[in-house]
């Protein structure tokens, strides 16, 4: 696997620079920002380029499958356009300073080839996906790809989800899901994660398949945006947590 456009390794806890102007965080003209992820450097993967935080001593790697489109728009030098405000993204840093290699997804990206990629730094290798990135886990295992664990959170899991395609009917047997940890807000208001679609995914993983519920938190704007209970708002530190805790198991 060729890496390009390497810089130093990251220093954990840096803040990430803003390049192109002052937005604030979370402000909506965020997609339009050029920022550089702290300690980042660009990867490609299977042609795409990627963003890789690298851990000095890392005890597994992760990998983050954004929401919404899948954009990211990396650049060089650790640089990207799209999506910072998602729930795993704006929390790269938090994940890294828990001792894991993170590597930041862009769309098109071959998730088989990742995993690979990330297994030759570090194993146990962890797939997390979020919301509209749970259905591209779900394709990706089934074109191949093999992480030691998954993580779903705000899924589309089943019919009871919402009117879009599940990650269940998508595999149609459990038997490809690697041990998998749920995460889900018992308030989500989002069309595609309903919290009733949580229980027909756990009856049909069975024993592969943990279901942790998150409650509380801040609710603003779109129900199916990050700054909602679909992205945990208020809660970062409880989802990291939970994520890096399922990953070191």
């Amino acid at each position: 696997m060729a890496w390009k456009n390497l810089v130093h390794p990251c220093r954990l806890g840096v803040l990430l620079s803003l390049l192109v102007t002052g937005t604030a965080y979370g402000s909506s003209a965020f997609a339009q920002t050029t920022l550089i992820a702290s300690g980042g450097e660009t990867v490609t993967v299977a042609g795409i380029e990627n963003i890789l935080i690298r851990h000095p001593h890392a005890k597994g790697s992760l990998i983050l499958l954004t929401g919404g489109d899948g954009r990211l728009e990396v650049g060089s030098n650790g640089q990207f356009r799209s999506g910072a405000d998602n729930v795993l993204i704006r929390n790269r840093d938090a994940f890294a300073a828990k001792g894991y290699n993170v590597l930041l997804v862009d769309k098109g990206t071959n998730l088989a080839t990742a995993v690979d990629t990330m297994a030759g730094l570090k194993r146990p290798v962890t797939v997390v996906a979020t919301s509209a990135g749970t259905p591209r886990a779900a394709e990706g295992l089934l074109k191949g790809a093999r992480p030691d664990r998954l993580v779903l959170t705000s899924a589309f899991l089943s019919q009871g989800s919402g009117p879009s395609r599940s990650v269940m009917a998508m595999l149609g047997s459990p038997r490809l899901l690697p041990p998998t940890l749920v995460v889900h807000h018992r308030q989500d208001g989002c069309r595609f994660t309903k919290p009733a679609g949580v229980a027909p995914f756990q009856a049909w993983a069975g024993e592969r398949v943990t279901v942790k519920w998150l409650e509380g938190g801040l609710q603003t704007g779109n129900p199916c945006r990050s700054r909602a209970h679909h992205g945990f708002n208020g809660q970062d530190a409880e989802l990291v947590s939970l994520v890096t805790s399922f990953a070191g198991q």
